[in-house]
């Protein structure tokens, strides 16, 4: 078996903000297909995957699943059963996505063309596909689930593992509305650390060489965002939030601003504590 090789989309043209993993053939999580092709090429020369993993059917990191089938039309998809209808029919996932992003959604994401359904392999967590111990993660998003390599122990967490972009070690919270639930999302964290896995593999961006740190992180600043969003206005929260992105050194601000932007950080954090009530 071979390792897991990390794939740059160079998303809008920088680098370090979506990365696809490919291990044997299949991919997890492929990012907007308007960053398909760079992938694609950057694969190889004749490169036909056989299977696409899903973490979760965000446009960041499942935009491309119909592009790829409709260029490989046996591949098979593995996605969350909450996921899989928005995949057949993404009208309900694009029109929600549209009321965050506006008239950027074709420069960010590209065409999002509809997967059918004699494609997917629908999950709900618990199952083994393709060498891959499949858990059911939610926190993020209802429908996300985690893939933990049974050879290497990689855990291939899409956004539950949240943000982080190297070469800076600060764990960052991305909250997009609607779905986000701290409570469930540390309840996904301490599955995350039962499996002990060797590596995380994140979306943004790349491998994580000490897990039981990162995870321990991660639980860390969802805490302190969340009890942020819950004593501060919106514009309180923002300038906090911006003001320690802005502390990044180089150019990774950048980058964690287009992986997290913050208003959606805040955003997701406002709903859920409307939700609760409080």
């Amino acid at each position: 078996m071979t390792a897991a090789r990390l794939i740059d989309t160079d998303h809008l043209g920088i680098d370090r903000v979506i990365g696809v993993w490919e291990r044997d053939g299949v991919i997890v999580d492929p990012g907007p297909s308007s960053s398909i092709e760079t992938v694609l090429e950057r694969l190889g020369g004749g490169f036909e995957p056989r299977a696409l993993l899903l973490t979760h059917i965000h446009l960041d990191h499942a935009g491309a699943t119909g592009t790829l089938v409709d260029r490989f039309p046996s591949l098979r998809v593995y996605v969350h059963e909450v996921g899989a209808p928005h995949l057949i029919d993404p009208a309900k996932l694009l029109k929600s996505a549209a009321r965050l992003y506006g008239d950027d959604m074709d420069r960010l994401w590209g065409e999002v063309l509809p997967v059918p359904e004699e494609n997917l392999t629908v999950l709900s967590g618990g199952e083994s596909v393709e060498g891959m111990s499949v858990l059911y993660t939610p926190g993020h998003a209802s429908h996300h689930v985690t893939y933990v390599d049974k050879g290497s122990g990689d855990a291939y967490v899409g956004d539950v593992g949240a943000v982080r972009i190297p070469p800076s070690g600060t764990a960052w919270i991305p909250s997009p509305p609607p779905e986000v639930d701290v409570e469930l999302w540390e309840q996904s964290l301490a599955e995350l650390e039962d499996r002990s896995p060797a590596r995380l593999l994140l979306t943004h961006f790349g491998a994580v060489d000490e897990p039981a740190e990162h995870l321990a992180a991660v639980r860390s600043e969802l805490r302190v965002s969340a009890e942020r969003a819950r004593g501060a206005s919106r514009e309180e929260f923002l300038a906090e939030l911006e003001g320690r992105i802005d502390r990044e050194q180089g150019d990774v601000g950048e980058r964690i601003r287009l992986a997290m932007p913050p208003e959606q950080v805040w955003l997701g954090m406002e709903r859920y504590w409307s939700k609760k009530g409080t």
